[in-house]
């Protein structure tokens, strides 16, 4: 991605979490992060690892699944994705620059939240920053009195959109970048816009670090930069170069099949991780293991060497076009919104929460392509899932409105030797789609299931899944059956469902691109 540099491992920051264990009614849990007992057995690690969840805001963030990214800035009217710092300002003038636009076509597409690039690595802010020249303040867009940072988090407000800010630590505009002063500038301009721009929903740092236009690098400061977030804005999550949001490894769109939240995690003092907390991101040292492209992060055989594992969820991105800044060359390459349904399948339908960029062009709009297939993406969602074929049903335990209400800590639970969910329909039902959702406010622990359906008097396997966490939808051929079950084959403990939707795709799912 622009926004991203490819580093071969993945180490994401400094001074993770630290452990908060609790106890509720004889439940076990910790919050962010478990630091695995001395010789425990690989046993113990799994159950422990089964009662790892999320902080607050952790969650809240899983919870908006869809948010949309606005990369926008000199690189819009130069045609290039990387800026140079050298750019004349003059060039930034959008001539109807509509915010709003902006925010109401993400919010109709479905998105949460919005997250704009503040600052890319050329060192153009779109806002007037009191320690910089080369920014909104000197360019002939609203004769230099504009503020677009402002505009976006105004019409976030009036439209019940969040707001979230992408502050590039490259700057190759910067005469300091590369020594220790560069910091406190960072700083400095980190808190402008914690402190200018109401509330902050999401802080996205990446690890890009080239060279400043005296030819050196800079060594980031990140322990102080996530101080400074804790500090003024404390509901804020910090991604994906921070200790509360990983990149998912790829800017393809598309998510692993076997998605964990919780991640093995190596420490170099045990100790601050207990006395510190991923709240104040404390002085200790928390990792996650290994390289974030990998196929596996989270299994039971990464689990057998680690000694502790954090809470650690993924975000996918993708572009809507093939750049990540608006280039009119690409005005016909618009994904469709069959190849957008795709990815929503494959981010948000496996555990990840999915950031979708949309560039608005030098008018400083997003382009009527973009939005058109953008809508039709949602359109055809909302066909698909208009109707839960569940309601009506009887389950072979528990309450069936308890897993149709929309909440978390309301769930089917199984039980040694019985995790087995049968679900009877209200006669024949047709569907080719299935939703689950496990309460991870307990952990996450379903590690294999499958689907099976009843068909004369056998029960056939429809199809099949690894992780479920937050969210998994499953595709498959259309079945007809008045009796399903999902059979939990292998769980890190006992197994808790509590969302299940069984749907049948709209047709324009599958058109042709």
């Amino acid at each position: 991605m622009i926004c991203m540099k490819k580093l071969d491992n993945l180490l994401l920051g400094v001074a993770f979490c630290s452990l908060i264990a609790c106890s509720n009614k004889q439940k076990e849990i910790y919050v962010n992060s478990c630091a695995f007992p001395e010789g425990a057995s690989v046993e113990e690690k799994i159950r422990l690892s089964a009662h790892v969840v999320p902080s607050a805001r952790q969650l809240e963030w899983q919870q908006m699944e869809f948010t949309g990214f606005i990369c926008y800035g000199v690189n819009t009217f130069t045609d290039v994705e990387w800026g140079t710092g050298k750019e004349d300002p003059a060039i930034f003038n959008p001539t109807e620059l509509d915010a709003g636009q902006w925010v109401r076509t993400a919010k109709e597409a479905g998105m949460k939240m919005i997250l704009l690039t503040c600052k890319h690595h050329d060192g153009f802010c779109l806002w007037p920053s009191a320690y910089t020249d080369f920014s909104v303040a000197v360019t002939p867009w609203k004769e230099g009195k504009g503020d677009l940072v402002r505009d976006v988090a105004e019409a976030c407000k009036e439209q019940g959109v969040k707001f979230a800010v992408y502050l590039s630590p490259w700057d190759q505009n910067h005469p300091d970048y590369g020594t220790e002063r560069y910091n406190d500038f960072f700083v400095d301009q980190l808190t402008e816009l914690l402190t200018q721009y109401g509330p902050v929903a999401e802080v996205w740092f990446d690890g890009a670090c080239g060279e400043g236009p005296n030819g050196k690098k800079q060594v980031y400061d990140f322990k102080r930069y996530y101080d400074v977030i804790r500090r003024l804005q404390p509901q804020a999550v910090i991604a994906v170069m921070g200790p509360d949001v990983r990149w998912v490894g790829t800017e393809s769109g598309y998510g692993r099949d076997t998605e964990w939240s919780t991640l093995p995690a190596t420490a170099t003092s045990l100790s601050d991780i207990a006395e510190s907390s991923q709240q104040e991101a404390g002085s200790g040292t928390f990792l996650p293991v290994g390289n974030m492209m990998e196929d596996d992060l989270g299994s039971r055989k990464l689990l057998a060497d680690a000694k502790g594992v954090i809470w650690y969820p993924s975000e996918v991105d993708v572009s809507i076009r093939p750049g990540w800044y608006y280039h009119a060359s690409e005005d016909t390459l618009v994904k469709s919104p069959q190849k957008l349904i795709d990815i929503y399948y494959s981010s948000i339908g496996k555990n990840s929460l999915l950031l979708l960029n949309l560039p608005p062009d030098k008018r400083g709009l997003i382009h009527e392509n973009d939005v058109s297939s953008l809508m039709n993406m949602q359109r055809i969602l909302r066909k698909t899932f208009e109707k839960n074929l569940i309601a009506g049903a009887g389950v072979s335990s528990g309450n069936i409105n308890r897993l149709v209400d929309g909440r978390l800590d309301t769930y089917w639970q199984g039980s040694p030797g019985k995790n087995v969910l049968e679900i009877s329909f209200d006669g024949d039902q047709v569907f080719d789609r299935l939703l689950l959702q496990e309460n991870i406010t307990e952990g996450q622990r379903i590690e294999q299931f499958v689907l099976e359906c009843l068909v004369g008097d056998s029960w056939i396997p429809v199809t099949e899944g690894t992780t479920i966490g937050y969210k998994r939808i499953l595709r498959f051929d259309l079945v007809r059956c008045s009796k399903a079950r999902i059979v939990v084959r292998e769980s890190r403990d006992v197994p808790q469902i509590s969302e299940i939707g069984f749907y049948k795709a709209s047709g324009e799912e599958a058109m042709a691109e």
